[in-house]
């Protein structure tokens, strides 16, 4: 296998992660949760949903032919508190995934060495890649901090619990991994 076509393999599975991540979070809260707040300075997990989902369609819409800024794309409104579900919320965000892995999911080999722009700037396609995949994880990271902190002893880890890192490590060594 190729050093690229490992490279989308790669990314399309840690954007896969996250998202996963994102999802059991949302299966653990009450649609009220998504809009509490932790402080006035703070954004909800509404809001960073919404600003997720306007920057995923601005980026991976016309991902090789198009800048990512979009000049549809009204930035500044993800960032205000919209009237909607939990249904509606987790709409945006499984379009602004979609939008996102279709994108991936069609680049070929020789499309990585391709230049594309984001507010003008010229980066590679793999710069333009990873760029997402930093800004995206540290988004799904807060959602996860929201998500525990509004559930407190409720909350189910996504992770190894605490305490429990031995237990986890003997059972990885069980298991059985396909390799790369």
């Amino acid at each position: 296998m190729s050093i690229e076509k490992d490279f989308l393999g790669s990314v399309i599975k840690r954007f896969k992660s996250y998202k996963d991540l994102g999802d059991k979070t949302f299966e653990q809260l009450d649609e009220k949760d998504f809009f509490i707040q932790p402080n006035a300075y703070s954004n909800s997990i509404a809001i960073i949903i919404q600003h997720l989902y306007g920057n995923m369609l601005s980026r991976w819409t016309n991902f090789l032919t198009e800048d990512g800024e979009k000049e549809w794309r009204k930035r500044d409104a993800e960032f205000e508190t919209m009237q909607c579900s939990k249904q509606d919320l987790l709409s945006f965000w499984n379009e602004g995934w979609n939008c996102l892995l279709q994108t991936l999911e069609s680049l070929r080999e020789e499309d990585l060495n391709k230049i594309v722009h984001i507010r003008t700037e010229p980066l590679t396609v793999v710069d333009a890649i990873i760029r997402q995949l930093a800004h995206y994880s540290s988004h799904v990271g807060q959602i996860i901090y929201i998500g525990r902190w509004i559930k407190e002893d409720k909350w189910a880890s996504l992770s190894v619990p605490k305490g429990q890192s031995d237990a986890y490590n003997e059972s990885m060594k069980k298991r059985e991994f396909k390799q790369p």
